[in-house]
């Protein structure tokens, strides 16, 4: 975890944790992969806490293709300036949504992927597929039709190491991404842009 740089409040926001902010706060990105397999009854449960996501109106407009023949994923790993982990890991799953307006969607849909995974001790990162002919490239590969909006991947895996979710330690990282997090007092205000503290009664 970061090294935290807020004062008491956030001292107190941890003491309020429970078991299921702890994990949700202890995502991390993985981009280098373990040649392990991950068992169907895993990618199971990923997929039914996927087919839960909520979706407005509860329209559900995705299609979720997985991926394991690797030479597919090495393939998808050339689609995108940022989808070179797709190439080690286990799987991939790529979400073909019903249109650009369901961007939204699609991003609640990889988050709740990742986190199920990552229950199960299974690392990931979004593999961004653009620009727009690489996207028809991909749609091409995976049989999705052309008129299906389909801009991420996300590749699946266990962690290589214990140093694998830290980006510091993956070489061709992101050059100049910021590590840790700003504090919440930068992040939030309150009843009105840049109030600073809640408002007293």
């Amino acid at each position: 975890m970061p090294q935290a740089r807020a004062g008491p409040i956030l001292a107190h926001h941890y003491r309020m944790d429970n078991e299921v902010t702890r994990a949700l706060r202890s995502l991390r990105v993985v981009r280098r992969f373990a040649d392990r397999d991950v068992p169907d009854e895993v990618l199971d449960a990923m997929l039914e806490v996927a087919r839960w996501t909520g979706t407005s109106k509860n329209t559900q407009p995705w299609h979720l293709i997985v991926v394991h023949d690797r030479g597919t994923l090495e393939r998808l790993s050339k689609l995108g300036r940022f989808a070179g982990h797709l190439a080690s890991a286990d799987l991939a799953i790529a979400l073909a949504m019903e249109n650009v307006g369901s961007a939204f969607d699609c991003g609640r849909l990889a988050e709740r992927l990742m986190l199920a995974a990552w229950s199960h001790g299974v690392g990931s990162c979004i593999g961004s597929i653009w620009p727009d002919q690489n996207e028809r490239a991909a749609k091409e590969l995976l049989g999705v039709p052309q008129d299906r909006w389909m801009h991420q991947t996300i590749a699946f895996g266990y962690p290589a190491d214990a140093d694998a979710t830290r980006v510091s330690r993956t070489p061709g990282a992101v050059p100049g991404l910021q590590l840790g997090r700003r504090p919440q007092s930068e992040l939030v205000s309150w009843e009105k842009f840049g109030r600073a503290s809640k408002a007293t009664s």
